[in-house]
């Protein structure tokens, strides 16, 4: 701890060296930025501390065929990286993980500094990916750095693992597990604000389109069944208050409910109808965010079930209208972003709250309403994980993002000294 601290210096500088590479993630094309050279400059950090360093490039194809990623995904210019410090044997081997791709810094105009040149004010470190997740990224470079140069031998390798891709779909992290790389448990270092996560909630996306049936809106209509027009946002109602019904009906089922997550929710976002202003709309399109639990997940922990219950409950309230009866919505399904979750008595979530105590941040067991990396590791790699790094999540995406600093060095204490606890170490 004491070696860390007064370091701090050096943990700031490789935080902001980390903001000043471009990293911004494109959901459109895919293209890439400054990734490969941020991949290569933690790769000669941890070389230079002993670690056995891979950077590579996933197939298009490695990670596609599946309700996450159903088609090939270009990954030219945006290698994942692994490093691997050997333990000295005879320990269990320990996974820290983050992301370096951040979401765009629109509008730009409104950051009190430049987004990616970082910034010190107030003890707090500025630019886009400080909170989300960089901060916790170099946090666990430099916390398995640190061990390496106090000449602290773990018993269990350390593996130090980072992706690209994972705000916009998690295939890094899956490229990642599709590599190989994998331990006895893992630690992905999102803000956390000092929690222990140990699950997350799935996501679905469905799209629901109402048909309509144009007409002169300027002209009285017959009824449809004599072929007057039907307008498609207002049969887009229907659909509306089915969602709300159902909303409410999941709130106060108990299989809906968790520990340590929200309830399962599904959240109408984007809404479009319409053709010509003074015309019937001929059809309107709703897109929802549906966010589920782990135990509605199905067999394979997938999001069908859930898929299968809102179509259902939609197609049976819509099929009281006479117009949706006949014409029915159509409900789409795209990607399917899954959920996990950890026994909370797991020695990693033992060994962290300790941690986190002893480095002054008591800690306590929570969970991610949202997605993040920890689930490909623990659904698909065999490595539970859990989440635990800075504060804080809320600061994340937002106009003028920061990571306190003393949070930094904090972050870096206590994975190090998980790390000892969890792996163990000679001496």
């Amino acid at each position: 701890m004491e070696a860390i601290e007064a370091a701090r210096d050096r943990l700031v500088e490789l935080t902001s060296t980390l903001i000043n590479y471009d990293t911004t993630a494109r959901e459109g094309d895919g293209s890439a930025h400054d990734e490969a050279a941020l991949q290569q400059h933690l790769g000669r950090l941890l070389a230079a501390a002993g670690a056995e360093v891979e950077i590579w490039e996933p197939r298009p194809d490695e990670v596609s065929g599946t309700r996450q990623i159903p088609g090939p995904l270009s990954f030219e210019g945006r290698p994942q990286m692994a490093a691997r410090l050997a333990g000295s044997g005879g320990g269990r081997s320990l996974l820290f993980n983050g992301h370096i791709d951040v979401v765009p810094s629109e509008p730009r105009d409104r950051w009190t500094s430049d987004p990616n040149a970082a910034e010190v004010r107030d003890g707090n470190l500025y630019g886009r990916g400080a909170c989300d997740m960089k901060g916790g990224v170099a946090a666990m470079t430099f916390a398995a750095i640190a061990l390496a140069e106090a000449g602290v031998r773990l018993r269990g390798d350390l593996i130090v693992n980072t992706v690209t891709d994972e705000e916009t779909s998690g295939a890094g992290g899956l490229a990642a597990v599709s590599h190989g790389v994998k331990a006895d448990a893992g630690i992905v270092t999102e803000p956390t604000a000092f929690d222990v996560w140990v699950g997350c909630r799935g996501s679905l996306s469905p799209t629901i389109t109402v048909e309509g049936r144009p007409g002169h809106a300027e002209m009285a209509q017959p009824h449809w069944r004599d072929g007057g027009a039907v307008n498609a946002i207002e049969k887009m109602s229907i659909v509306l208050e089915a969602i709300r019904e159902l909303r409410e009906e999941w709130r106060g089922r108990p299989d809906k409910r968790h520990d340590h997550l929200s309830p399962s929710d599904i959240v109408p976002a984007i809404i479009s109808g319409g053709e010509w202003v003074v015309t019937y709309p001929a059809s309107c399109t709703l897109q929802s965010e549906l966010m589920y639990l782990p135990s509605n997940a199905d067999a394979d922990g997938w999001g069908t079930l859930v898929e299968r219950e809102v179509t259902e409950w939609i197609q049976r309230r819509c099929a009281a209208d006479a117009w949706l009866a006949q014409h029915p919505p159509l409900i789409e399904w795209s990607l399917d972003i899954p959920p996990y979750e950890v026994d909370p008595a797991h020695p990693l979530v033992t060994a962290m709250l300790d941690a986190s105590a002893a480095v002054g941040e008591p800690s306590r067991i929570s969970g991610l309403d949202s997605w993040y990396d920890a689930a490909s590791f623990t659904r698909f790699g065999g490595t539970p994980c859990i989440g635990w790094g800075p504060r804080d999540i809320a600061w994340a995406h937002t106009i003028d993002e920061h990571v306190c600093v003393d949070d930094l060095v904090r972050c870096a204490q206590g994975l190090a000294i998980a790390a000892i606890r969890y792996c163990g170490a000679d001496g």
